[in-house]
């Protein structure tokens, strides 16, 4: 058994300044609104408006085969919640890299399939 310590008592950290005190007093000169409004609805209405394309990749994961999924128009926890939805549809595992979906395994006819069922139109197979 180790050495025992007294109990002492941690100090009080001062309280910090809050940075956005000064900010309260400006809240009546907003305008109004109802702020449940999107910002910017172009993206997320149609995630296949542009080009998608999907390829199989193995350089730099261990020489298993990725399939690659690339062109999706949408970005952050809106991607990520696409991917998995995409990933638990067609059985397999994979992530999000970057922009790019990426699915364990050469998966691209079938993933063609499950977009073209989402209504993707353009989409192109690589290698």
């Amino acid at each position: 058994m180790g050495k025992q310590r007294p109990d002492q008592p941690e100090p009080a950290a001062p309280a910090a300044p809050n940075p956005f005190a000064a900010l309260a007093s400006l809240r009546g000169t907003l305008p109004e609104g109802t702020g449940d409004e999107p910002a910017a609805a172009s993206a997320g209405d149609n995630p296949f408006a542009a080009k998608l394309v999907i390829a199989r990749e193995r350089k730099g994961r261990g020489g298993k085969t990725a399939t690659l999924v690339r062109g999706v128009a949408l970005t952050g926890v809106a991607l990520e919640t696409f991917a998995r939805e995409m990933r638990q549809s067609l059985g397999t595992g994979g992530g999000v890299e970057g922009d790019a979906i990426v699915l364990a395994g050469d998966q691209s006819a079938r993933a063609a399939q499950w977009l073209r069922e989402r209504g993707a139109t353009r989409i192109v197979i690589g290698n």
